[in-house]
């Protein structure tokens, strides 16, 4: 295989925290040098032109819609759309059509991805069967048969005893868990956040409580049986002093946020544009700088897309009827470049949670900048502007609320194993 050489790079290392002007060796699909000297000779150069050059994100929580609704995204547009957003692994959700909930489903997402998409694929399993909350899946089989972990996605277990068995189980095992935080009836039916803006508008709200409610379930269980836990999304500032509680009691918690509720608050949704319709709903502005330093302090763990491809039939409809759910795999990286603009977070410490930290959380070998590392980079302008136009994005579904809008943060070129699988046109 070519050696590559990346020289004039801007080096993001999220494990080291820095951010310093260097070269980089690649060598078969392995970061082989980090160096401020000359390329080998007989290399393939790319120069950088002081651009930035980081591990490739690593997306947990990514919905492709295979097998069932494959007119929504399948995993040759969802792999194009990665590799285009500069994702380079996707940690892909069950809660597919029929749900990812025997080691046959899951062999078939395995030889799918394999088949299609340019990046990684690494499937999650459902945690009870059918995502009904009534009986936990074969948690072993599907482990072994490559599950990274174990969700019912949004979907809460009610039954808090089988809750307790597939924590007690999966801490067998090691697995981690995957939970939503929502208190089920409060959050039924709700399109927004209770409030004004709600109230004016007369949609069915939940009160930013009914996740703290969740989480605080969660928290008391996961205590009592000491599994593996992550929160998929918090959202509210509310629920925040009960997951720090959890950390500094030692529980083995972490926590996630979708990009949409780290750059949106719930006057986005204005008059009632469905495109910003997602679950949990948007929150007020408040929660969302929270959550926000909640990130850059490190309480939260993750960020994530929460990619949600749904077709225009099911958006172009009343907002209380309207799917939920917005895609994010191209617009992650610039819309999460709002928050370094801003000034909560620079670089490194934005890519530990868009990378290093997914991938630790689920054992990979990704997300860092380090010799013996795999080659999975995204080489990116931070300050590039531009104008999102939904009509030239990758995935199938283009539901994205941030059509129109002016952001900052190019995706030039992506690698996988060494391998270039997008460069900008």
């Amino acid at each position: 295989m070519t050696t590559t050489h990346f020289i004039n790079a801007r080096l993001i290392d999220p494990e080291a925290g820095t951010d310093t002007l260097g070269h980089l060796t690649v060598a078969n699909g392995i970061i082989q040098d980090i160096t401020t000297g000359t390329a080998p000779n007989g290399t393939h150069i790319i120069d950088c032109k002081g651009r930035a050059l980081a591990p490739g994100i690593v997306d947990l929580g990514v919905k492709v819609c295979e097998p069932g609704e494959r007119h929504k995204e399948s995993y040759r547009s969802a792999g194009r759309a990665a590799a285009a957003g500069g994702v380079t692994t996707m940690i892909t959700r069950p809660d597919t059509t029929p749900a990812t909930d025997t080691p046959e489903a899951l062999e078939f997402v395995t030889r799918r991805a394999n088949e299609a998409a340019p990046v990684n694929v690494v499937p999650m399993a459902a945690l009870t069967k059918g995502r009904e909350g009534r009986e936990m899946t074969e948690i072993g089989f599907l482990t072994d048969a490559g599950a990274a972990a174990f969700t019912d996605c949004d979907r809460v277990v009610t039954d808090t005893k089988v809750f307790t068995r597939a924590l007690t189980y999966a801490r067998s095992l090691g697995a981690l868990v995957i939970a939503h935080p929502q208190e089920p009836i409060l959050s039924a039916g709700a399109a927004a956040t209770s409030g004004k803006f709600a109230s004016l508008r007369g949609l069915p709200a939940v009160s930013p409580m009914a996740e703290r409610m969740g989480l605080e379930r969660d928290m008391a269980l996961v205590e009592m049986t000491g599994a593996r836990y992550h929160a998929d999304q918090i959202t509210t500032a509310a629920a925040l002093p009960a997951l720090k509680r959890a950390k500094d009691a030692g529980l083995d918690v972490t926590a996630g946020v979708g990009i949409h509720h780290l750059t949106l608050n719930a006057l986005d949704v204005s008059d009632y544009r469905t495109f910003f319709k997602v679950k949990p709903p948007l929150r007020d502005e408040d929660d969302r700088l929270a959550v926000a330093h909640a990130v850059a302090e490190g309480l939260i763990d993750i960020i994530s897309s929460m990619h949600t491809p749904q077709d225009e039939e099911s958006k172009r409809l009343p907002f209380e009827e309207a799917a939920s759910g917005a895609v994010g795999l191209e617009t992650l990286l610039p819309a999460a470049m709002r928050l370094v603009h801003a000034e909560i977070m620079d670089l490194p410490h934005l890519w530990r949670a868009l990378s290093l930290n997914p991938a630790k959380r689920l054992r990979l070998p990704g997300g860092r900048l380090a010799e013996g590392a795999p080659a999975d980079l995204v080489l990116f302008d931070p300050d590039a502007p531009f104008v999102l136009d939904r009509t030239t994005l990758q995935s199938k579904s283009r539901n994205t609320p941030f059509d129109g809008m002016r952001m900052q943060g190019k995706v030039l070129q992506t690698f996988v194993a060494g391998t270039s699988v997008f460069e900008a046109p």
